[in-house]
Parts: structure tokens; C-alpha cells; sequence
């Protein structure tokens, strides 16, 4: 049996705030374990993609840049398999993920979807938001202030004139929910699950881990919070995930964040074994 050829395409690394080096990491180590199971893998960069045209059938991909979606979306529609389909990391842009956990009933906060040209003052007050979430709509967190905590509906206001002013069209606004912040990182049909709270180890982005404080260790259900995790990923089209969860007093659990290919800095050593595999039987089917 020839073995397979795959293409691995790298994620640029502005869509790496403060984790480039952890994205290269585990991009790295899914590429060796792939070679360990005989693949040939051909690694190229998010700009070569999008200058070149990539012949190899089979890709396992970190990208985010729009135009590198859409070309792996065409790629994709050819028949090629493409792991996490470009379909799925673009399901996972903020305004399309909250739409879709919503209309799926899967667990998540309180949230609205609002122009950010318009004044948001009348909608918060009717859904009763005052502490809560600013988020881009139209794409993932690149800077900061993507991702913004606010005290009051004048804060709000005043973020979402400074979205405007920087072309973001639309803003996620999510209730905050008090409770133990919770990390997580998984891959479908793997059994891999890893959590953390990040208050216990400092691990971080942006900083905004703070918000919620030190975790006080409510009860987790964790087979439920699989169970959830599974659920997304599946509406979301995607394999290879992470993301935030907030659990309440009461254990109940929603979900905050979810991504595509996040870098598994806590657990990546463990997780790329996993990956590939994962990418190994996608592409044998």
C-alpha cells in the first residue's frame, strides 16, 4: 500500500496572538506523528497556499486567514479531505458559532448579535445585560480588544463605536456568567479530553482569565461537559477543538468559547498522537 501524501498547511502566525511558538509546536508534533505512521507529509505556510496550488489529496490544516478558507472550501468541494474542514473553522468565527450553538441548544450564555454602527443601549436593556462579553462577530480574536469585558452599557456602547471605527461590522455581546472558568481541549472519536482551570496554572492569552478569579472547585460533570464538547464539535463541523466553559454553583455548564485547532500548549505532547490518528482515519475512510 502506497503511503499517503498529505499536505500540512501552518497558521499565519498574526492568527497566533502571543501563541506562535505553541501552534508551531503542535502543528510540529502532528506532523511527526503523521511520518511515524508512514504518511509523507509536505508542510506549507498559510501565504504559500494562498499563492500556490497545493495538488495533495489529503490536508490536515491550522489556517485562519479568510482567503485561505475559502481556498481550502474549494478544495474541498473537488473532493479533497481537509481536516478540520475549512466549512468547520469557518463555523467557528464568533457571529456564525453563537448562531449555531443557539439554534442547536447547545449550553451557552445569554448572547446577542448586534451592528456595532448602531446604538446597542435599548437591546441590552431589554435582555437585562449590564456586566458582559464584547466580541468581534465577523472573525476570531486577533488583538485584545476582540475580546472586551464591560461593567455597564456605556462601556458597551463606547466598545462597540471602537469595533465600528475598525471596519468589524458585527458585535457578540454574552451575558457574563459568574462560576469556575474551565479550559478544555479534545478530539472527536479519540477519547482524548483534557481540562484545566486556567486561574491554577496561569496559563493565559489575553489576560482575561482574571475576570472570573480563582476557581472554587464546583462539582463538574466531566462526562457531561464531553458530552457538550462532543455535541459542538459535531454542529460545528469541526475535529480537532477547545475552548472555555464557566461551571455554575448549581454544576450547570455553558459553554463560552469553542475553537478550531487551538494549541494544546498544556497538553500537546499527549494530544498530537491523538490528532494524527484522528487525521489518519479521516483520510482511510
Amino acid at each position: 500500500m502506497k503511503p499517503f501524501i498529505i499536505a500540512g498547511i501552518t497558521r499565519g502566525n498574526i492568527f497566533s496572538p502571543n501563541h506562535i511558538g505553541n501552534d508551531a509546536a503542535i502543528f510540529n508534533l502532528t506532523a511527526s506523528c503523521l511520518r511515524e505512521k508512514g504518511c509523507i507529509v509536505n508542510e506549507y505556510s498559510e501565504f504559500t497556499l494562498q499563492k500556490e496550488n497545493i495538488r495533495e489529496q489529503y490536508i490536515f490544516n491550522m489556517v485562519r486567514d479568510l482567503e485561505s478558507i475559502h481556498i481550502l472550501q474549494n478544495y474541498e468541494k473537488e473532493g479533497r479531505q481537509v481536516v478540520n474542514s475549512a466549512f468547520g473553522i469557518k463555523n467557528c468565527t464568533r457571529e456564525k458559532m453563537t448562531r449555531l450553538l443557539l439554534k442547536n441548544k447547545i449550553p451557552h450564555p445569554l448572547s446577542l448579535i448586534l451592528p456595532t454602527n448602531e446604538d446597542p443601549t435599548g437591546a441590552l436593556e431589554k435582555a437585562g445585560l449590564e456586566h458582559c462579553w464584547i466580541k468581534r462577530g465577523d472573525f476570531h480574536a486577533i488583538h485584545r480588544e476582540d475580546v472586551t469585558y464591560v461593567r455597564n452599557r456605556q462601556e458597551a456602547c463606547e466598545i462597540l463605536k471602537e469595533y465600528a471605527h475598525r471596519g468589524i461590522p458585527t458585535a457578540v455581546i454574552n451575558e457574563h456568567l459568574g462560576g469556575d472558568l474551565i479550559k478544555f481541549y479534545g478530539v472527536t472519536g479519540t477519547g482524548f479530553f483534557h481540562w484545566f482551570y486556567p486561574s491554577s496554572n496561569s496559563h493565559s492569552k489575553f489576560g482575561l482569565e482574571q475576570i472570573n478569579g480563582t476557581a472554587k472547585g464546583f462539582t463538574l460533570n466531566l462526562e457531561h461537559l464531553k458530552d457538550v464538547c462532543n455535541q459542538a464539535a459535531e454542529v460545528l463541523n469541526i475535529h480537532i477543538y477547545g475552548g472555555d466553559c464557566i461551571v455554575a454553583e448549581t454544576g450547570e455548564v455553558r459553554l463560552i468559547d469553542f475553537n478550531d485547532w487551538p494549541s494544546f500548549a498544556p497538553c500537546r505532547e499527549e494530544a498530537a498522537p491523538h490528532i494524527a490518528q484522528r487525521i489518519y482515519e479521516l483520510i482511510s475512510q
